[in-house]
């Protein structure tokens, strides 16, 4: 087995030093589901701060990804909902938080476009209105479009059910949501998951990430579990 291929397993704690302070991150989820609280977690712990929170909400307080709203750990969320978290709304208008609403769909498409090469999407979501107030807008075939710029990280914490030694990834449920494609998006790709088999231990068919867009592994709830080979 190239040794090459084989990704570093590490605790929670040793991944968040990836992040570094003034770092954009990539947290993926949607509410409750498919976040990877361990590493969160381990992020809080670090103190870790000035970062610019990608994700699809700002969940709770004290839940998630919301904690580092919470703790001020966050300059800045580019997100879809955050009417959830009390803290994100306060915090804005207090001037300490700055935040960029995107809608959901075009959230997703300007992951994808970071993640492809792409250099922004054209979309009619939002023309008209204030949101295309700062923004490019293309009319093309006789109907306008706003051009929206790609989103991309210096970090994605992401969250899969199994994983390979090579950092293959299959999901569970909906848990898939938006973890594949922050996948694609960051410099730095951290995957935390249930379970870890030796190569060849998954079903081709069910693998959604190539293990050549993940560069470490955690094991769920396991901070401290760390081996390197």
């Amino acid at each position: 087995m190239p040794s090459k291929m084989i990704k570093p397993v590490m605790s929670a704690e040793e991944a968040a030093n990836h992040v570094v302070n003034g770092s954009s991150v990539m947290v993926g989820g949607f509410n409750y589901g498919g976040v990877p609280y361990t590493l969160v977690d381990a992020l809080v712990e670090a103190g870790t701060s000035d970062l610019e929170l990608i994700a699809n909400d700002t969940l709770y307080e004290g839940v998630g990804h919301g904690k580092l709203v919470q703790t001020g750990q966050v300059r800045k969320v580019i997100a879809s909902h955050v009417g959830l978290n009390k803290s994100t709304g306060r915090l804005f208008n207090e001037g300490k938080l700055d935040l960029e609403l995107v809608p959901q769909g075009t959230f997703v498409e300007r992951i994808r476009a970071g993640g492809f090469g792409l250099g922004g999407i054209l979309t009619p979501t939002g023309v008209g209105t204030v949101h295309e107030e700062g923004k490019q807008v293309i009319e093309t075939m006789g109907k306008k479009y706003i051009l929206e710029l790609p989103l991309k990280a210096d970090v994605a914490l992401i969250r899969a059910y199994r994983a390979d030694r090579f950092g293959n990834l299959t999901y569970f449920g909906t848990n898939r949501n938006f973890n594949p494609l922050m996948a694609t998006a960051a410099d730095i790709v951290i995957a935390e998951v249930d379970s870890i088999c030796e190569t060849g231990g998954l079903n081709p068919n069910e693998i959604v990430t190539p293990g050549i867009l993940v560069d470490y592994l955690v094991l769920k709830g396991d901070s401290y579990y760390a081996t390197r080979t």
